[in-house]
């Protein structure tokens, strides 16, 4: 029979496919669908650090200190009468533990020591399997070399991993001189895992207004390539765990992250485009796909195309370039 299971951070997971950071993880309802649907973990949506301590100034400022705003203090709400957007993702994943029979990963976006442990640690002790924290800082000052950032990344990971026990991931961002450099010194410093790449909503130009804008801009199967090369060099070259995220939408695109070197993929933009049963859809095509090839397991696959695995490992490397520009054809009726 074939064997679906694969582990990642230490967990083992029934298939490779995990619903990432969206929405539909925001709440038990959902959640219950795409565990329905085959999804072998949730990955929680994201905790901001920011809006935590927000927040966080703000009670301080009007409830703790009411005097400041005699005439109002009558109707502010007591404060153990209010659910913090903390205290709300807390009880979120307590929820989740409780109806849910697959991992429960819980996600922080943090930039701070001090919100790291601490949000950390709260997430840990209210139930997470494992936590994944994404990384990513704006290098926008041109005074800060690169080098300084990634020890910033690095600092931060020891820090939280000296308070908590659960398997810490680290959602990485492309943007890596040397990113295999980074991931050795990363799983030095104790992640179980990285997840590639965050995907990140781009800032835009509004030429009818001649103003900035933010647009979700979901991905498209095309955008898993450059995720799939990466994966492709580090399998083998780490003992952490990888999990390719970014334009998985069908069960090719998944069975090309496993086949370079993924131990699970994140499925998001497909689920929020079709519905939580788009990854059962996805499940039973990749099922399929395996057994019409003969696999026994997802075991098989993983790694089987990595770039140490391949005859010819410049396939993932600066002469795959050559070739394509070697063979590229201009498309009917165009003449150069």
């Amino acid at each position: 029979m074939l064997d679906l299971r694969t582990n990642y951070l230490g967990l083992s997971l029934k298939n490779p496919l995990v619903p990432s950071s969206t929405p539909l993880t925001h709440k038990i309802g959902p959640a219950l669908h795409l565990e329905d649907a085959g999804a072998a973990a949730i990955v929680m949506h994201s905790l901001f650090e920011e809006d935590v301590r927000a927040e966080e100034r703000m009670l301080d400022r009007f409830l703790l200190n009411p005097e400041a705003f005699g005439e109002a203090s009558g109707h502010l709400p007591l404060r153990d009468d209010y659910l913090s957007k903390l205290d709300a993702y807390l009880e979120t994943i307590a929820v989740m533990k409780a109806r849910l029979s697959i991992p429960v990963i819980a996600s922080l976006n943090g930039a701070s020591p001090s919100g790291w442990v601490e949000l950390g640690r709260e997430m840990q002790e209210a139930g997470a399997d494992a936590l994944e924290l994404n990384a990513w800082y704006m290098p926008g000052d041109t005074e800060v070399p690169g080098q300084d950032i990634e020890e910033h990344y690095l600092a931060l990971l020891r820090s939280l991993k000296a308070v908590v026990t659960i398997p810490v991931s680290m959602k990485l961002s492309p943007f890596f001189s040397s990113l295999p450099h980074f991931v050795r010194h990363a799983e030095a410093a104790g992640a179980a895992g990285v997840s590639l790449f965050n995907r990140f909503f781009q800032p835009d130009i509004d030429l009818a207004t001649l103003s900035v804008v933010d647009r979700a801009q979901l991905s498209s199967s095309s955008d898993l390539l450059l995720t799939m090369r990466w994966i492709a060099i580090l399998r083998g070259r780490c003992n952490l765990s990888l999990a390719a995220t970014g334009g998985v939408h069908t069960a090719d695109d998944a069975l090309k992250m496993l086949l370079a070197g993924a131990d699970v993929v994140h499925m998001a933009s497909a689920l929020l485009l079709h519905g939580p049963e788009r990854l059962k859809t996805v499940l039973t095509d990749l099922q399929r796909w395996l057994e019409d090839n003969e696999y026994a397991s997802v075991e098989q696959l993983k790694g089987s195309m990595s770039q140490q695995n391949l005859p010819d490992p410049s396939a993932f490397a600066r002469a795959a370039y050559l070739h394509a520009i070697d063979s590229f054809t201009p498309p009917p009726g165009v003449r150069y």
